[in-house]
């Protein structure tokens, strides 16, 4: 399958590149730069916000575009999310109407703002940042477009990401800078909140997986399922990374627009990866 990653360098994006490329898909990467990213990939100086309607022609036709690129995603208020809006849907549309009939999108769990328990398609969205109102806004404007279309639209919604922690703005991106101080303590809540973590390289494997599929598509919790305490999940990364620094319980309060627990229903990525995962073994018995 010929395949777009856009931020293609970014977070995310290498990852998902990496995975596209060891699966056998055949790669176009659009950035700004591509550090980092798989040299296997075909490099593209495209600009997707350039609002070119031949845009799908000039990246080459792909059977499959991810979106994964996105302004100050770690600046969850920045006025360049309502900003870029409309220039995010312009190219997925104009995507769209060229031909591409696979799009994907990377989601995120703040378009559904507080909410406590399992989060699944059918959560209602009431988003408390730029950030995850922009990305609402988006989900709903393609969704609708999906209705008219003959295109097969994945929304992929990510909940809390580790792994790679020096590139985001995460507590564990902290936490690393605090123990390179030398900093015998870290100030903490009382750790007692639950979310659904998952490594980037298995969030690449769901993407991957979720985007090259045709059975399921719509909303897909590209998550773990499984809600962890924040106290546990940052006491075993320190353990893993053999960090003599201590958590400073209740140095911070709790904040009250934290949900106590909030996870992603994994039911239908599981499904995907476990059909993929059997069609990958029948494949391998029949060689």
């Amino acid at each position: 399958m010929k395949v777009v990653v856009t931020g293609a360098s970014g977070y995310m994006g290498r990852y998902v590149v990496k995975e596209l490329l060891n699966r056998g898909h055949e790669v176009t990467a659009v950035d700004l730069h591509y550090k980092e990213v798989d040299t296997r990939a075909a490099f593209s100086d495209v600009s997707i916000f350039s609002g070119d309607k031949d845009i799908f022609m000039k990246l080459g036709q792909p059977d499959l575009c991810i979106h994964l690129a996105w302004r100050d995603g770690f600046i969850h208020n920045s006025p360049k999310h309502m900003e870029d809006l409309s220039k995010h849907f312009t190219f997925l549309y104009d995507m769209i109407k060229g031909g591409c009939r696979r799009i994907a999108v990377m989601g995120t769990m703040h378009e559904i703002g507080y909410w406590e328990g399992k989060v699944d398609a059918e959560t209602p969205c009431r988003p408390l940042s730029q950030y995850g109102v922009a990305k609402n806004a988006l989900r709903q404007s393609l969704l609708l477009l999906q209705e008219k279309e003959n295109v097969n639209l994945y929304w992929l919604r990510a909940f809390y990401i580790t792994g790679n922690d020096e590139r985001n703005s995460s507590i564990f991106t902290k936490l690393i800078e605090a123990a390179e101080d030398g900093k015998e303590f870290f100030p903490f809540t009382s750790g007692k909140n639950q979310y659904d973590f998952i490594d980037i390289r298995e969030l690449a494997r769901r993407i991957v997986a979720a985007s090259t599929q045709d059975e399921y598509t719509g909303i897909i919790n590209v998550c773990s399922g499984k809600p962890v305490s924040l106290k546990d999940k940052v006491e075993s990364f320190i353990r893993e990374k053999g960090y003599q620094i201590r958590l400073d319980y209740g140095a911070f309060p709790d904040r009250p627009y934290d949900s106590p627990v909030i996870y992603g229903d994994s039911t239908i990525i599981d499904r995907i990866i476990r059909k993929q995962e059997e069609e990958s073994t029948a494949d391998e018995v029949h060689r």
